[in-house]
């Protein structure tokens, strides 16, 4: 006869496999996105991703600390992610700029250079 307790086991054992593999992947974004925005959105998963393997971790051990730490992880993850949100915003621009020889690259960023400073809007 399967017990509750088994069932818990088994979920949760289950629920750390996935999330493991999510932080895996969410990783993989952190270090390879290609833009600012994505590995900041990545950054926000792996908030997300953290608080749920405490969770887990919290339900497999019975031990109920974990559940404070992953609700103040929580708080300290959404006010990171509105404060790199804000940074992209006060640059101006989302996109990465592409990947260009030497020469386009130096060219570009004088281009972008004066773009910024000469003629830029007002805030």
């Amino acid at each position: 006869m399967i017990t509750p307790a088994d069932i818990v086991a088994v979920a949760s054992s289950a629920a750390l496999i996935i999330l493991g593999l999510a932080l895996i992947l969410t990783v993989w974004r952190v270090v390879a996105g290609p833009t600012l925005p994505d590995r900041i959105l990545a950054l926000d998963m792996l908030t997300g991703i953290s608080i749920g393997l405490i969770a887990v971790i919290a339900v497999k051990t019975g031990f109920s600390l974990y559940i404070d730490i992953a609700i103040s992880l929580g708080l300290v993850g959404f006010l990171a992610t509105v404060a790199f949100a804000r940074f992209v915003l006060s640059r101006g621009s989302i996109k990465s700029p592409a990947p260009t020889s030497p020469a386009k690259a130096s060219s570009s960023t004088k281009a972008s250079a004066k773009k910024r400073h000469g003629g830029g809007r007002k805030r």
